[in-house]
């Protein structure tokens, strides 16, 4: 059996998996914290109104930026502690997904306790309660139908938070989503959200029927659902119990379709020889970079110019060779990884217009730009305002545009097509390029730098012999021409393919 809807299914249970471990933990955490805090709340008015305004304001920030914010404080963190808090994947996710869990369990707990008859109190004062047994006896019994309903709103808004945690490195159900959207397979993107509604719609099934069994004091219901949950849990992370045992490598991509091919591609050779690959897919520059450097992931493809802006700070541009090779000394100096080659192709930034309209306003260079910029509209990717190279491009040329506005690569390519935007930052070995008929801009002043796409290990596999020997056939062997091509299967509009497809089509024209 076969298709994009089987496909995208096949990866679901690995992901469920990590989602609902990563779900479970955050609520678990947040009772922890939250239960005490309750009752202290309940029986201090100054405690309860800090609490449940510090919890207030975590559902101010929202949830990607709670995430993102996690990762300078661990970083800073690691470093006052000499290392070894991971500032990537689990722990950040953990974090901020309990603080988003805290406020539905710790609002419901208090009002349940402070709505309670204090004549029921008072009569178990009278008979000489303890305050530990007037709290197990009593308030938990009479509070516990209003508490479980804020967990189960905890519940479902932790499990639909989770799909976030893709951004920083955390495999999950978004994965699927974030993939699907920068790629338009939609049978990924239902997947991914079918999946978890679905195990949303199933834990609050299940808490709904504790909820019920509580209140209506059936004991035999809610050991039924408690039972049902815990083997639903304990089934759904099945396909994370231990296995491969050392081989296990992870392969990191960043959230655009040269990268998901690629990333199948390095999978593909570590498969033949042996390993059992995962994948963490969808990652900022910074989050891949970073994931590497730390371990969290084995090898992913980087672009020198961006290792050399956004991490060295570099702003002057010498030639392709000397970026290379200059990025490769400082990774291995400055993390201990091991830049193993340049794959064979550039992806540079090539600023493009439609070309009827380049042609109508007699543009061939950014130079062009410079005098009627104030009248365009630049879309770019989500990243490229806040990178160097559009600093330096921008002070080369001196552009002022009319209006600049950040979008999903694929969509930067839809506003440019459809006329919500003029120009664009496109990247060189994108077949759309061909595909629209765009004009690829000439940058005369030399302002963006190489970007040879380059392969990087982690620390632990820079001299790990069978695993470089697995991925040395790719060094110098993917031509751009190759690479435009596979983009191409999978971002055009009509009989598209799969990153997966691709890559086999990658392996097959590169004779690998």
């Amino acid at each position: 059996m076969s298709g994009p809807f089987f496909d995208a299914f096949a990866r679901v249970p690995d992901l469920l998996a990590a989602h609902l471990l990563l779900a479970a933990s955050a609520l678990a955490l947040g009772l922890v914290i939250s239960l005490p805090l309750a009752i202290w709340s309940a029986r201090r008015p100054a405690v309860a109104r800090i609490a449940l305004g510090f919890a207030s304001l975590v559902q101010t920030i929202p949830s990607l930026a709670l995430l993102a914010l996690f990762y300078p404080l661990l970083l800073s963190l690691s470093t006052l502690l000499g290392g070894g808090i991971p500032a990537l994947g689990f722990l950040p996710s953990l974090l901020a997904l309990t603080l988003y869990a805290l406020l539905p369990i710790l609002r419901n707990g208090v009002t349940g306790l402070t709505g309670l008859d204090p004549a029921v109190i008072e009569a178990a004062d009278g008979v000489g309660m303890t305050a530990w047994q007037k709290l197990r006896l009593v308030e938990a019994p009479l509070v516990a139908p209003v508490l479980m309903a804020g967990i189960r709103t905890a519940a479902v808004w932790t499990i639909g938070a989770a799909t976030l945690s893709t951004t920083v490195g955390q495999p999950s159900l978004g994965d699927l989503i974030f993939a699907g959207l920068q790629t338009q397979n939609w049978a990924l993107v239902l997947a991914g959200c079918l999946s978890a509604a679905a195990l949303a719609l199933a834990v609050d099934g299940l808490l709904g029927a504790i909820e019920h069994g509580i209140a209506a004091r059936k004991r035999r219901r809610v050991w039924i659902a408690s039972a049902l949950l815990g083997l639903g849990v304990l089934a759904a992370l099945a396909p994370i119990w231990p296995r491969g045992g050392d081989k296990a490598v992870v392969v990191g991509a960043k959230g655009f379709s040269e990268q998901y091919i690629l990333a199948r591609l390095i999978g593909h050779r570590l498969e033949k020889a042996g390993y059992t690959v995962e994948y963490r897919e969808g990652l900022g520059s910074v989050v891949a970079f970073n994931a590497t450097a730390g371990g969290d992931v084995d090898v992913y493809v980087d672009y020198s110019g961006t290792i050399w802006t956004n991490e060295m700070k570099r702003s002057d541009v010498p030639p392709r060779a000397a970026i290379v090779s200059g990025v490769g000394a400082w990774a291995t100096s400055q993390h201990g990884m091991r830049l193993l080659g340049s794959l064979g192709f550039e992806n540079s930034y090539a600023f493009a217009m439609r070309s009827d309209d380049a042609a109508r306003r007699k543009v061939t260079s950014i130079a062009d730009l410079t005098a009627i910029a104030s009248t365009l509209k630049l879309a770019t990717d989500i990243e490229f305002l806040e990178r160097p190279e559009w600093a330096a491009v921008r002070k080369a040329y001196d552009l002022r545009f009319a209006s600049a506005q950040p979008y999903q690569p694929t969509f930067m390519y839809r506003a440019l097509a459809s006329g919500a935007a003029d120009v664009i930052p496109a990247f060189s070995s994108d077949g759309r390029i061909a595909a629209d008929k765009l004009t690829v801009l000439t940058d005369p002043k030399g302002a963006i730098p190489g970007y040879d796409a380059i392969l990087l290990l982690a620390p632990r596999r820079a001299r790990d012999a069978r695993f470089t020997a697995a991925l040395q056939p790719l060094i110098g062997k993917v031509s751009v021409e190759a690479m435009r091509e596979a983009n191409y299967m999978v971002d055009r509009d009509t009989d598209k393919a799969s990153p997966e497809a691709a890559a086999r089509w990658l392996e097959r024209k590169l004779g690998l």
